[in-house]
């Protein structure tokens, strides 16, 4: 059976059933049907009593390496031994679903559920998001029409629309005034704005702190500046609150928010994180892509913002993809691996190497990956996850019980805050992405230089391929001494970082040839294609 069989055979419990167990009262949820809902955290003891468990990974293949499938399959295995456990996921984006990655709901029987809900429209937040955006676009391009009172210049404008589909055709447009391009929904600053708030009062600061553009002096305009935070935050005051639904062993998943980490930080809401770490002891998170990518985004921008330290760092990874690494050769491959478990290891002491094992894969080569595992000092582990649900991971979920029982390692962030904006940049592509050197791009080194000098204590955000730790997709497995270029360079204030494009990174995605959508229907037996 598919991934779309297997989640339709499965016997969902209505969620007022399941928010039993974690003393959740029904007066505070939302239901969207029987099945999913929303959650008033503001009612519930911010106590953050549970244990944070991390699942990051090696670098991906372009279909991805189970990432998700695994943070579900743990959660599921940490209940069957008996621990109250919530994984804590990202929304999938429309992009990818008709794209070629697809939904991001895990697979075989380790999914979220109902999910084809989750994978279309869900309730709706990516939808705020994308209107709060094109809001805040418009009443920019609103004011200018109406005799520009705050002197902004048109070809200075920062900020961008934004829409939830690969698009190609939108990267580059022509408004009436100037030259502009759309992001990808989920590579929003709203979208981050919406993951990085703590509640409605620090959403609506985190609105007002957007920086939407510089006057014809080079003066600096926010979005508060322009009156329209109130108006702003109403379409985002329900997607605010974290969702609720259940893995198909019937526990309890919160899904909620979803930005990319190759464009964005890449994990779920602050709020869905606080509110599991309250309600288990322990919650699953997912940080996308490999650990150059979210995993080192969660350390250095989660962390450094909200002190949440993960106590286990889970390294998810695959033959498959370590081959692809080592252009089919898996010796050379591993080598992908090292950099993943030495790029952790200057963050967490607590890690576990999981192999998401395929039926494809051969006892030598499991042995070779294991005995790998062995040299570098980390824990190792095989998931079955997508074969046997939680009882297929029920040895990862046991070493993870251990690690999280250890003490958690005091780390040094990557950089100051008072570190100069390319300082900052080089310290982290030199210490952690192998660089040898780090140089910027011509034609923005104006725009870097006055960037630099009215932002000069914000944490950056890299946005790069997620397929390569460089900045070159082609630089497979552990490339090293590579010069990075700095390619743009966007400021998110309200979000609270700035994002640093480094090669060639694509903030609106398009459309494959072969895509998914070529394979969807629907009948009077359902949806057929989505996975």
């Amino acid at each position: 059976m598919n991934d779309y069989e297997i989640a339709r055979k499965s016997n969902l419990k209505p969620i007022k059933e399941l928010i039993k167990k974690y003393n959740i009262s029904e007066d505070l949820i939302e239901e969207y049907g029987k099945y999913k809902a929303k959650i008033d955290y503001t009612k519930i003891a911010n106590n953050k009593k549970g244990k944070l468990i991390l699942v990051t990974s090696t670098s991906p293949t372009p279909s991805g390496e189970g990432k998700t499938t695994l943070a579900i399959g743990i959660n599921d295995s940490l209940n069957k031994l008996g621990q109250k456990s919530i994984v804590a996921l990202r929304e999938p984006s429309l992009g990818p679903v008709f794209g070629i990655k697809g939904g991001a709901c895990g697979g075989g029987y380790a999914q979220v559920a109902p999910m084809d809900d989750i994978n279309l429209h869900f309730t709706g937040d990516i939808h705020a998001v994308t209107a709060c955006n094109n809001l805040l676009a418009s009443i920019i391009d609103n004011h200018l029409y109406w005799g520009n009172k705050l002197n902004l210049d048109e070809q200075k404008i920062a900020f961008k629309r934004c829409l939830d589909i690969n698009d190609r055709a939108l990267r580059n447009i022509k408004l009436a005034n100037r030259e502009e391009s759309f992001n990808i929904s989920t590579a929003s600053e709203i979208m981050a704005i919406l993951c990085l708030s703590q509640n409605m009062e620090d959403l609506k600061k985190r609105l007002g702190e957007i920086f939407i553009g510089f006057t014809k002096d080079n003066k600096k305009v926010f979005a508060k500046d322009l009156d329209c935070v109130g108006a702003l935050a109403i379409l985002l005051k329900d997607a605010l609150k974290p969702n609720l639904v259940q893995t198909l062993e019937n526990n309890l998943a919160l899904v909620h928010g979803g930005p990319f980490a190759n464009i964005a930080h890449g994990t779920n809401s602050i709020i869905s994180t606080n509110l599991a770490l309250s309600l288990a002891d322990y919650v699953v998170c997912e940080a996308g892509f490999g650990s150059d990518m979210g995993g080192f985004k969660y350390f250095d921008l989660i962390k450094r913002t909200f002190n949440l330290n993960p106590q286990v760092v889970v390294i998810n990874t695959t033959i498959k993809g370590l081959k692809y690494n080592g252009h089919d050769n898996l010796s050379e491959g591993l080598a992908n691996l090292d950099y993943h478990v030495q790029n952790m290891q200057k963050l967490s002491g607590n890690i576990i190497v999981v192999l998401n094992e395929f039926t494809t894969d051969t006892k030598e080569e499991i042995a070779l990956l294991k005995e790998r595992c062995q040299k570098l000092k980390v824990a190792f582990a095989i998931s079955q996850a997508f074969s046997k649900g939680g009882e297929g991971c029920l040895d990862v979920a046991s070493k993870i019980i251990d690690l999280a029982s250890k003490e958690v390692k005091e780390i040094t962030l990557p950089y100051d805050p008072e570190d100069d904006l390319f300082t900052k940049i080089k310290k982290v592509c030199t210490n952690y992405l192998a660089a040898k050197d780090v140089v910027i791009s011509d034609n923005i080194k104006d725009k870097f230089a006055l960037i630099a000098q009215n932002f000069p204590n914000l944490p950056i955000c890299i946005a790069k391929t997620q397929y390569s730790i460089s900045d070159n997709k082609n630089l497979l497995g552990y490339p090293k001494n590579h010069i990075m270029t700095i390619s743009d360079i966007e400021v998110a204030n309200g979000a609270g970082f700035i994002v640093v494009s480094m090669g060639s990174i694509l903030r609106m995605p398009g459309l494959a040839q072969k895509a998914n959508y070529l394979n969807m229907d629907i009948t009077d037996d359902g949806i057929k294609g989505l996975f």
